[in-house]
């Protein structure tokens, strides 16, 4: 088993769900799937939307799962079950039901270490214009961005980037009290 560390994040309501309410099932899907079992989650926090002022707040959280699966195996079923509630992937870093990302799974780098480190490497409007045709891991903005960092460093703080050698606890500690600032717990 390994694993794996995932995203949730939502800012937008699925018929009378709650972001919460939804992001509360999806965990709920994710510990159902054949192959993997959820091993811890974080409290959920209100964030700013990214970019900033694309739409209403988020509630973003991460849970770590242990998982005999492949990676695309992984990402198969979480986008599975985004699209279950309500996810349409039309616009990049647009207003969501339910977006899950897979972070890191164990020690993987994919597809290999120059992509990665080149993904890593473009800036967020870089990003935006040019989405990746495959699964990149570690997910390569994961350092800079606090939503993912504070809540990740609930449930792995000490899992190790495989690229950046640091843990998650020492990538959220770099990054600006502002940007930390902007994650609540709910």
């Amino acid at each position: 088993m390994t694993t794996a560390i995932v995203a949730l994040g939502a800012n937008q309501p699925l018929g009378d769900r709650t972001p919460v309410e939804t992001l509360d099932l999806a965990l709920a899907r994710l510990d159902g799937c054949v192959g993997m079992r959820i091993s811890a989650r974080s409290r959920w926090y209100r964030t700013p939307a990214f970019p900033a002022g694309s739409g209403p707040d988020f509630v973003n959280g991460a849970a770590t799962l242990e998982t005999d699966l492949l990676a695309t195996e992984v990402l198969a079923a979480m986008h599975a079950i985004e699209g279950d509630l309500g996810r349409r992937r039309r616009e990049r870093w647009a207003p969501r039901t339910c977006d899950l990302d897979l972070l890191g799974l164990g020690d993987t780098v994919l597809p290999d270490a120059e992509t990665a480190r080149r993904w890593m490497s473009l800036s967020d409007a870089e990003a935006q214009a040019d989405a990746a045709d495959r699964l990149i891991l570690p997910h390569p903005r994961m350092q800079t961005r606090a939503f993912v960092l504070v809540p990740v460093c609930d449930v792995a703080p000490d899992w190790q980037h495989p690229l950046l050698g640091k843990t998650a606890r020492e990538m959220r500690d770099e990054l600006p009290p502002e940007a930390l600032a902007e994650v609540s717990p709910l």
